[in-house]
């Protein structure tokens, strides 16, 4: 009988770790989505509704999921989401 390895994406490789190291891993996503949603908003982003809308939405989404311990692949697609967005608002606006 032969056992096969499964090769995992660069994803799953991630997330285990996180999921391993998910007290560090929830210090560090609060630490930096909430410093950089604060900068956003600083640069301008309560200037217009649109932007204070794309930047509010995606951070509390991920500090609730933060708060709540949820899954680690959703703090982390909702952590990659936020980050995007923020830097593009400070980019735009």
């Amino acid at each position: 009988m032969e056992t096969k390895e499964i090769k995992q994406s660069t994803w799953i490789k991630l997330e285990n770790l996180a999921t391993q190291y998910r007290f560090g891993v929830i210090a560090i996503t609060l630490l930096i989505i909430g410093c950089l949603g604060g900068v956003a908003m600083s640069y301008g982003a309560a200037l217009h509704m649109w932007s204070l809308i794309a930047v509010v939405i995606p951070t509390m989404t991920t500090l609730s999921l933060l708060l709540a311990v949820a899954p680690m692949r959703w703090i982390l697609n909702a952590f990659i989401v936020t980050l995007l967005v923020d830097i593009t608002v400070i980019l735009i606006v």
